[in-house]
């Protein structure tokens, strides 16, 4: 990293910014593993208090499908975790990570749109199936990608997204 445009007078003050900016975006990449790993027990209680309600209603089918919402914050989550050890552990922070988050909460969407109070126009739950379709395609595209670039990278180079 070249500091031609900094001046060299504030040479000492830059690295101790630059350091004290490490310090803390280490700092916060802890507390996000530790709220996700709180996430990943409250998400888990939540679907069991789920099915518990669709079990008492005697309506099994409808809280199936809300139980099935849960599941997939869960499914988030535990995406976001798999990125976050993939980033303290030194790799890169990976856009297929942040395209399967949003594919699965367009997906969560879909799938929980029946159990709805009052039936969404049939508009909308084209836009919402439209854009999981998007997504998908997008998310086979990143993933297809990755495959060549670890395929071009050839067998123990050690390299990975």
């Amino acid at each position: 990293m070249s500091n031609e445009n900094f001046p060299k007078q504030l040479h000492v003050i830059n690295r101790l910014t630059i350091t004290a900016m490490l310090w803390l975006n280490g700092i916060a990449h802890i507390i996000i593993g530790l709220a996700l790993a709180v996430s990943v027990l409250m998400f888990t209680w939540l679907f069991f208090i789920d099915m518990g309600q669709a079990i008492n209603a005697n309506n099994l089918v409808h809280g199936f499908l809300r139980s099935l919402g849960t599941l997939m914050l869960l499914w988030t989550v535990s995406a976001l975790i798999v990125a976050e050890i993939r980033y303290l552990e030194g790799g890169k922070l990976g856009v297929d990570t942040f395209v399967e988050v949003a594919l699965v909460v367009v997906l969560r969407k879909v799938i929980t749109l029946p159990v709805l109070e009052i039936a969404p126009p049939m508009q909308e739950v084209l836009l919402w199936e439209g854009g999981a379709l998007l997504l998908g395609i997008l998310y086979l595209v990143i993933r297809w990608a990755q495959r060549r670039e670890n395929d071009a990278d050839g067998p123990g180079t050690g390299k990975s997204t």
